[in-house]
C-alpha cells in the first residue's frame, strides 16, 4: 500500500537540498534570472536565501516548481537525432 507522502516528489528532499542542487546547476546569476528574488541576486548565501524562502511562502513554491523540472529534464531520456 502505498502512503500519501512516497506519491509526494519532493517528499524526504529538503529545501536546501533543492537549493543547493539548483545553485550547482544553474549559478546564482542563472537562478536570479529565473527567479528575480533580492537574496538570489546581491550577497547571495545558501543561509540567507534559506531564511527568505521558509519566510515566503510564493518564492518557496517557485524554488520548488524549478527544482521538479530540473530534475525531469536531468532524468528525462535523450532523444535521438534524426539523420
Amino acid at each position: 500500500m502505498t502512503t500519501p507522502s512516497s506519491k509526494n516528489p519532493l517528499h524526504g528532499i529538503t529545501l536546501a537540498m533543492m537549493l543547493e542542487q539548483l545553485v550547482d546547476h544553474y549559478g546564482w546569476d542563472g537562478l536570479s534570472e529565473l527567479i528575480p528574488v533580492r537574496c538570489f541576486l546581491f550577497d547571495p548565501s545558501i543561509k540567507s536565501s534559506l531564511t527568505f524562502l521558509r519566510k515566503t511562502p510564493w518564492a518557496r513554491s517557485k524554488i520548488e516548481a524549478l527544482y521538479l523540472k530540473h530534475v525531469a529534464d536531468k532524468n528525462a531520456p535523450e532523444t535521438p537525432e534524426n539523420p
